[in-house]
This record gives structure tokens, sequence and C-alpha cells, in this order.
């Protein structure tokens, strides 16, 4: 198990968490390769962006097909919806919001390397050098039977720090999202007005659910094939599935590489290797196991070997494949 699982708050900590600048505060050194310049700064002030057509049809179809297979339901018949998940999140907001524990299954890495994807993260880090997390999909079937989920709003990094945390997390649509069918919600202008927010707030303030006193969540509509990145002090969250349909998405995020914690870099390596999750409070991991036993390594391109950590982004190979 990675060893930064242990502490039990929310956040994926698959790659090192940075320092230096705040990234609403990034004055851009590289051109932009897939945000406009109206974008990033949408980006810096409301805290997200939506990524349009990250990904092409072809892995979009294989994607769906993956997760409707690992969850053993069957799209069109919908009486196979509403088995109970394979088990308890011991992080209680996720229990039946549809979290698929699959990690490395190839068409996820496929996405995960896809240039557009990368050229996104790369625009909002301001730089080439990041790893990607090691996260999962989501397959949120209507909430009845035996499924219920009220939805929740909440941060994943612990907003009381000073300086604030540095990090970003990704959604990648995999299916079409409107109000009533579930999907990403938050609070953008909780993010704008965060510094004087703080002040207002007590000493002993819950780092990681905030008092949405004076604010209102907000639907983020997507379109299958869509990524939205959103700054980790954007309070957020999955919104209850009304509607008669199933909400799919991935979670991608990226970071830079920190090649100096020898550490991450073998975890991330073997967890690659081996088929396993990060296991921990948030990613409890499949308790049949079926990525070691069902499906072989997922085959990294240039691009997913630098992002994984196996080929070193200063041009030399750290590990043998």
């Amino acid at each position: 198990m990675n060893p930064r699982y242990e502490y039990k708050a929310p956040g994926n900590r698959s790659v090192s968490e940075p320092g230096g600048v705040q990234l609403k505060d990034i004055r851009k050194q590289l051109p932009l390769r897939v945000l406009s310049e109206s974008d990033f700064e949408f980006w810096r002030a409301w805290g997200y962006v939506v990524i349009p057509n990250a990904i092409d049809a072809v892995q979009l179809r294989a994607t769906q097909t993956l997760l409707w297979e690992f969850t053993e339901m069957d799209p069109s018949n919908a009486s196979t919806w509403n088995k109970p998940q394979l088990r308890n999140h011991e992080m209680k907001e996720l229990n039946n919001s549809g979290m698929v524990e699959c990690y490395h299954h190839q068409t996820l890495w496929n996405n995960r390397q896809t240039q557009r994807v990368y050229d996104a993260f790369v625009d909002i880090w301001d730089r080439e050098d990041l790893w990607v997390t090691i996260d999962r999909a989501n397959l949120n079937t209507p909430n009845r039977n035996g499924r219920q989920f009220t939805g929740f709003i909440h941060w994943d990094a612990d907003t009381t720090l000073e300086p604030p945390p540095i990090g970003v997390q990704g959604v990648l649509a995999l299916s079409d999202t409107d109000e009533h069918c579930g999907g990403f919600q938050c609070v953008p202008q909780l993010f704008h007005d965060f510094e004087r927010w703080k002040q207002n707030q007590p000493a002993d303030r819950d780092p990681w659910v905030p008092d949405l006193t004076g604010y209102e969540p907000e639907f983020i509509p997507m379109r299958a094939g869509d990524l939205l990145i959103f700054n980790n002090l954007l309070a957020h969250g999955i919104r209850p599935n009304q509607s008669d349909r199933a909400r799919m998405a991935q979670y991608i995020s990226m970071a830079p590489a920190n090649e100096a914690d020898e550490a991450m870099r073998k975890w991330r390596i073997a967890s690659w290797r081996e088929r396993t999750p990060p296991q921990g409070f948030a990613f409890p991991g499949d308790p049949r196991e079926w990525e070691k036993t069902c499906y072989p390594q997922a085959r990294l391109t240039a691009l997913g070997e630098k992002l994984l950590g196996l080929e070193s982004w200063r041009g030399s190979r750290v590990e043998p494949a």
C-alpha cells in the first residue's frame, strides 16, 4: 500500500504534493496548447474549466464497455443495475456513489496517455514534466432500489493550511450529463471568494466540508468525451442520479513529476506492474481482484512511461519495463 493513503482524509495521493505558486496566480510562460486565453482566465477566476472532445469516440465506447463489464451490469437491462456495491467505503459519503474500483486497465491508460488530455494539464501547470494520478472510474446508476445516494460537497485538500495546498483534479465524462442524472457539482463562487470567506470562518472549522451559508452548488453539464479540470480548492462533489440512465466518468489528473521522491516513483511503477489499487481510506480496491486475474498489464506509450515515472522526463529510463 502507498503509505500516504494511511492518512484518513480525502484526496488522491498517488502523486507528490507540489509547492510553489498558487495555480490561479501562475503567469504563463509556455504557449497554450488546448485552452484558449478566455478558458485560462475563467479557470483562474472560478477554479474549473471544461475541455471538449478530450478523447475520441473509439476510446469513449471502449471505456463505457469496460465499466459495464467490470461492474457486471448490462447497459440494456436496468434490472441488473441495482446490485449492491462490491465493498463499502470507509469514506462514507462515497457509498452508493458508483465508484468503480478499476485502476490499471489498458482502456483507462489509453485515456490517460491521450495527447489532448496531457496537453490540457500542461496548460494548467505551465510545465511539461507531469505524473498522472492512479485513479478509478464511476458508474452511477439511478439512486434507488438499494443504491440510495444523496450527493455531497467537500474538498479533497485541507483548506485550513497556510499556505493552501496546491493541486488539481479531473473528471473525464463518459456519458452526457444533465442536472437530473448525477455528475459533477461545485461551488465556483466560494472558490472566487475563498480568501475573504476564510476570514469569517471559525478557527476550528471543518477543513474538508465547507459551510455553504450564502452559496449554492452549481451543476456543470458535460458531454461524453469532455474533460473537466478543477482546482483542489474548489468545493465539489457528485449529485444524486435521479434519472433513468447511468452516469459514467473516469477520474484523471496530473501533477508535477517529483522524480526525487524515489519511494513514490517505485510505488507507482509497482502499482501499474502488479495491477494493484492505492487502497487505504478512499480507494479500497476490488475484492475480486479482477485486474490481477482477468486483465493483462497495460501497455504504455512513450508519453505514458513518463506519466507513470518509468521513464524520466530528463530522457533516461529509470527502471526496466
